[in-house]
């Protein structure tokens, strides 16, 4: 507790130079002057009672992301579930079953939609309620609020109010978006983690209103009260604007005095703030949209398919009713023995065009069954089991978080299967926000023998690469190996090493006190900028004896941790002096010595440096400076340039291996020099006016030149685990990989190496627009410009000869938002596609959803897009698939998604594996029911013909009502759920098995029409064969002919027969549960026959007795149906026989690889086959390793060409 109080004691903002600053007593702000529409927002702080009636009810902090509640349910799940055109037909024919013209009874007709349609809303019914039940996990988190009389309680986040005074403490969230009334510190400085929000990992510092410092304890809010007055609810997430009124003074507010919900207290005790905008009003949720209803391209597809049905369906019902009303005219008068009594005119030979229309409704109905309507509740059943599979997959449970993957929604399954573009964020979905000081360069001497984990999967992928090349470099190298040598890399696992957090560092020259024998002064200085030039604050951790720090980004935190390793522990800090506590190496004894601080300039995005001035024991004043390597070297002086070759070497090499480099530099300044420069300092950091700001840099430039280079440090910002692996899959698997953060150009560019997006040798396409630029031109100008980048870069695209080369395109947010204007956005995406890899940086949320929407609706492809932060929704909700991370920063971007993992890499085997499963489950279950519909249904229509375009159906109702519902449905179903073409283990080793789906090579309308055809050959077999054979001879033992009822079930047991015995030519994978359901489905139709006709005839008609009694005993029945079956399934026989033998699909291959079991005989060719199964990438680390072979390759050729003269020229001479 003493610490802490230590810690709050500090005034903060006098160590910042741009970020925070108080202007001087004496300048007041004038108060703002709203005028017009937007600015009508009236909070009374600590009088929530008066925000209850109206004008001033505002809404709750309730939020809901789900998409029915319990009014909108019924009509928004009905209107859902007839935007299916299948359902629409069905209730008008249910409708018309109550008509006179309906070959069913009504319960036949209604039963069947009723069931699925009710089936279809309770599914949706359960998805909403799980989705209802996250977001009761949010609304019920607790937070302190004031009671009256200066009392704090605990209150879910869901009852605050607009007007309440909250107490949010450290690591808490904001409930919502807050003003922030005072803080632990004295003055009134906080620091904030936005990284859910716009992806930053860097602290935001807020300050409070000087007037309300006071209000430093509970007990000062007793009679607290306040009025804001500021604009509406808006999305804009870096703007605000407002007054308030405290004490009848008027103060401005502006965005610096702003907590907004859902980003995080850090480094700071707790905070006092008032509720301005709460729940949907707060701006994270302007931010996010309705949840979206999305519908799979197959179910898309599905009803063109269906759409084609129905026209078939029109067709031959107008043939049907055309037949009949020519047989109506011209024949029924000489029938007059048929003639039953017709009250409707339903058969009324004079009108005999009013006949035929009223047939054609009875045609419509009776042909139904080409339209399968048991379809789609068993794709329902389908996909909700599939989404169980994916539920309970361990391989994607997150043992450290006890967290599994989860469907959210079922409706989705396939299309992960068909994915051609990944959106990502980056902070928190590839990153973990950790920084690990890995490596380092001190007077252009490199240290750090650890390597990064990008290094350690290339070097992976090359060993497991150079053994599928046939031996040919083991061969080639083993001639000149002194000359090309594969690196050894050293793996960051050690057993023996204890495990520091943000300390990765391994080499024994500088470890232990070791670096006192380096040669160079410098590594001294090395230590000491890492141990000063900062603004953290050290926390004492009695438990190891040892300080923690409270950094403002994890890389200042990285290099304090990797300072006090060394040997300079930084222990103290007080307003003037920063105290270091180095280890004497000799008698390994703790120092502690003092640093004078003088001036901190602190770093900005856009001096992308920071400086301290301090003055050590001895008087000695230094400027210690550390930044980016292009700053800080157009700064050195000539002196200080001696490393600099050196240096940039070693940059480089750390940027290849995807590590974050900083330089340092130093310098040393007289006294005269330094007090000559702080008078200007001074006057330029308390000038008053709009160019305060240009001063300060100016003056801080002037200190900040002539530096001399010390050295330079690598971290990695680690990955989370198994990003660079799973980020080369995909790219195996063909998937292109987009970036969208919030995050700096500098941050998502190294980010963008570290997981292999980007590599050393890529050419990188950079559009920006710097900030004088924007701000001098106009918009036109700058569009104009833009445009020009454009352009410039699509034509050097097209102008590559090299078929290796590969693009990068990293734009900034500024520059999208001119990008994506209407004008612009299709030359920007021409441009995106055509690169290997496209990072977006400092985007907003919105424009990450407008960078999906333009990659969804200008491609026409399928996009998936993953985050997980509340930043991310807009994306997640936009793209056709949203995939939500649940880590530990909140829960907005699961609530809004589709699908939600614990980490990244699960993605992998998302896509895929359950992806890839998924589409050619239900892409081949749904061919399946077409062809097995269409070969029913289409019996029907023969038959009709056949008689006399009677309107009568062969099949007894029974039958029909039973065919969808219990003997062909079970096996279609166990198609959908179990079906694997090849294991998921193959899956992940051959990853461009997934093109499959994006290519939709298993439901595009060549398949489909082939199912179709093969339904019609089909139904043209059973129908035919079955009239020529009962038609004229007798086939009972008795010499009684067939007659309707003994047709009818007969062919009925073929088209049971056939198609079961269809789906199972068609499955690849058996286990006994297909094998059960097939069985059950044709011995399910025998024990029916049976029960049924042992009914008494008043319920079973003529169907009574009719199998025990006719059709059993007799052979020819039986030997129809087997020489039917035969018939029907021979030409898919040959065909798949065809195509395996001369025309295989890639699974194909492998299944005959695996039945034959070569992958356990010959090992080298299952290696090599691996190899060939790759997509051709050009991101991910494979891709690195293909660039080191080829460059391997080039290398040998020229030695082989070099030494080809000599051979030639010593054989001249011999």
């Amino acid at each position: 507790m003493a610490h802490g109080r230590i810690r709050a004691k500090l005034k903060r903002s006098s160590l910042y130079t741009f970020g925070c600053i108080r202007p001087p007593v004496d300048s007041t702000d004038e108060p703002h002057q709203f005028r017009g529409p937007g600015f009508s927002r009236h909070v009374c702080c600590n009088q929530p009672h008066l925000h209850q009636k109206k004008p001033l009810k505002y809404r709750k902090n309730y939020i809901s992301t789900t998409k029915y509640n319990i009014i909108t349910f019924l009509p928004k799940a009905l209107f859902e579930q007839f935007r299916r055109v299948a359902n629409v037909y069905f209730l008008l024919a249910a409708c018309l079953s109550f008509t006179p013209v309906s070959p069913f009874s009504p319960y036949s007709m209604m039963a069947p939609l009723a069931f699925v349609i009710g089936l279809s809303m309770a599914k949706e019914a359960v998805e909403n309620w799980h989705r209802f039940m996250q977001d009761m996990k949010v609304n019920m988190r607790k937070v302190r609020v004031h009671n009256g009389d200066g009392v704090f309680s605990l209150k879910p986040w869901m009852n605050l109010r607009v007007g309440d005074v909250v107490k949010v403490e450290k690591d808490q969230f904001f409930p919502a978006d807050l003003l922030l009334l005072s803080s632990s510190y004295e003055d009134g400085i906080c620091y904030v983690e936005t990284m859910n929000l716009d992806g930053e990992t860097n602290l935001k510092v807020k300050r409070s209103l000087e007037t309300t410092l006071s209000l430093d304890d509970d007990f000062m809010f007793k009679d607290f009260k306040a009025t804001i007055k500021c604009e509406d609810p808006n999305p804009n997430l870096y703007t605000f604007v407002g007054n308030l009124e405290f004490e009848r003074q008027l103060y401005p507010l502006d965005p610096s005095h702003i907590l907004l919900r859902d980003s995080k207290l850090r480094n700071t005790g707790h905070v006092y703030g008032v509720v301005i905008f709460s729940g949907h009003d707060s701006k994270v949720m302007q931010n996010a949209t309705k949840s979206p209803s999305k519908r799979s391209t197959i179910e898309k597809q599905m009803d063109k398919i269906i759409y084609v049905l129905f026209t078939l369906l029109v067709l031959i019902s107008l043939i049907s009713s055309t037949g009949f009303a020519l047989k109506a005219k011209k024949e029924m008068r000489r029938w007059w023995y048929l003639w039953t009594p017709d009250e409707h005119k339903i058969y009324d030979p004079d009108n005999a065009s009013l006949s035929g229309f009223y047939h054609w409704i009875t045609a419509l109905i009776l042909y139904g069954y080409l339209i399968p309507i048991s379809l789609y509740v068993s794709i329902e059943l389908v996909k909700v089991l599939q989404a169980v599979f994916i539920n309970h997959d361990l391989n994607m449970y997150d043992e450290e978080t006890g967290t599994p993957a989860q469907a959210r929604t079922s409706n989705l399954n396939e299309e992960l299967g068909m994915v051609d573009t990944i959106l990502s964020d980056k902070t928190g979905t590839l990153t973990c926000n950790q920084m690990d000081f890995l490596k380092c360069s001190i007077a252009g001497v490199p240290y750090g023998i650890q390597s990064s984990e990008v290094e350690l999967a290339a070097a992976n992928q090359m060993a497991m690469d150079l053994e599928g090349h046939d031996g040919h470099f083991a061969r080639s190298s083993g001639q000149n190996g002194s000359e090309i040598e594969l690196e050894v890399i050293k793996g960051s696992k050690d057993s023996l090493r204890k495990v520091i957090k943000g300390f990765s560092f391994d080499d024994d020259r500088l470890m232990n006190g070791n670096w006192a024998h380096e040669a160079n002064p410098d590594v001294i200085l090395f230590f000491r900028v890492l141990a000063l030039c900062h603004t953290a604050i050290p926390e004492f951790n009695e438990e190891n004896d040892s300080y923690s720090y409270e950094a403002e980004s994890p890389d200042e935190g990285a290099f304090l941790v990797a300072a006090r390793e060394f040997g300079f522990e930084f222990c103290r800090r007080t307003q003037s002096s920063i105290f270091v506590r180095e280890k004497n190496p000799s008698s390994q004894e703790f120092v502690e010595r003092e640093f004078k601080l003088l001036n901190l300039l602190d770093f900005t995005s856009k001096r992308k440096r920071m400086s301290v001035i301090v003055q050590d024991e001895t008087g000695q004043i230094l400027l210690l400076c550390k930044g980016a390597d292009s700053i800080i070297f157009e700064r050195l002086s000539k002196n200080g340039r001696r490393f600099e070759a050196a240096t940039t070497k070693h940059l480089n090499d750390y940027g290849e291996a995807g590590l974050r480099t900083l330089a340092l530099a130093y310098k040393k300044l007289e006294e005269s020099e330094y007090k000559s420069w702080n008078e200007d300092f001074i006057k330029a950091k308390t000038a008053i006016g709009g160019d305060r700001e240009a001063m300060l840099e100016r003056v801080s430039d002037m200190m900040e030149k002539d530096l001399i280079l010390v050295g330079a440090t690598a971290v990695e910002d680690k990955l989370q685990q198994g990003v660079p692996q799973c980020i080369d899959k995909l790219a195996q698997a063909g998937l292109k990989i987009w970036v969208l953060t919030g995050d700096k150009m500098e941050t998502a560019i190294n980010i963008g190496f570290a997981c292999s997006l980007l590599r050393q040798g890529m050419k990188q396409i950079c559009i920006s627009t710097n900030v004088d630029t924007l701000n001098q031109d106009s918009k036109e100008a700058v569009k104009e410009k833009i445009e020009i980048q454009i352009a410039n870069a699509s034509q050097m695209i097209k102008l590559e000869k090299d078929p290796h080369a590969a693009f990068a395109l990293i734009i900034d947010g500024k520059t999208l938002t001119y990008a994506l204007e209407e004008d612009l956005k299709r030359e920007f995406l021409n441009l995106a596609v055509d690169c290997a890899s496209v990072i977006c940086c400092r985007v907003s949320p919105k424009q990450k959803a407008m960078v999906t929407r333009l990659m969804k609706e200008g491609t026409g492809k399928t996009t998936l897009a993953i985050g997980d932060g509340a930043n991310d929704v807009g994306m997640i909700q936009e793209a056709d698939i949203g995939v939500g991370i649940s880590g530990v920063e909140g829960m907005q971007a699961v609530m809004a998604s589709d699908f939600d993992i614990a980490q990244f890499r699960f993605l992998e085997r998302l896509l895929v594996v359950h992806g890839h499963w998924c589409y050619k489950r239900i892409a081949q279950m749904m061919c399946y029911f077409f062809y097995k519909n269409i070969a029913f249904g289409l019996t029907l229509f023969y038959f009709e013909a056949f008689t006399g375009f009677s309107g009568h159906s062969v099949y007894d109702d029974w039958y029909m009502l039973l065919f969808n519902v219990l003997l062909t449905s079970l096996p279609v179903i166990a198609l959908g759920v179990f079906e694997q073409d090849v294991s998921s283990e193959i899956c992940l080793q051959f990853p461009a098995l997934y093109q499959q789906g994006p290519k939709n090579l298993f439901f595009d309308w060549y398949r489909i029409l082939g199912w179709m055809g093969n339904g019609l050959y089909c139904s043209l077999i059973v129908f035919f064969l079955n009239i020529i054979i009962f038609y004229y001879q007798a086939f009972r033992a008795g010499g009684q002919t067939a007659d309707m009822t003994a047709l009818g079930t007969a062919m009925f047991t073929c088209v049971i027969y056939a198609v079961n015995c269809q789906i199972a030519l068609t499955m690849s994978h058996f286990t006994w549960i297909q094998h059960i359901l097939i069985g059950f489905s044709i011995i399910a139709w025998y024990a029916f026959l049976i029960l049924y006709g042992m009914l008494p005839p008043e319920y079973s008609g003529n169907a009574h007795g009719i199998f025990l009694e006719a059709l059993a005993p007799a052979p020819l029945f039986w030997l129809t149906t087997i020489l039917v079956t035969v018939a029907c399934n021979l030409p898919y026989m040959a065909h798949i026989s065809f195509q395996r033998s001369f025309s295989p699909m890639d699974h194909h291959v492998i299944q005959e690889i695996k039945y034959y079991k070569k992958d356990v005989e010959d090992q080298h060719m299952w290696t090599r086959e691996r190899s060939k199964a790759r997509q051709e990438t050009k991101i991910g680390f494979s891709a690195r390793v293909d660039a080191k072979i080829r460059h391997f390759r080039q290398m040998l050729q020229k030695k082989s060409s070099a030494l080809s003269p000599r051979v030639a020229l010593a054989a001249t001479r011999t």
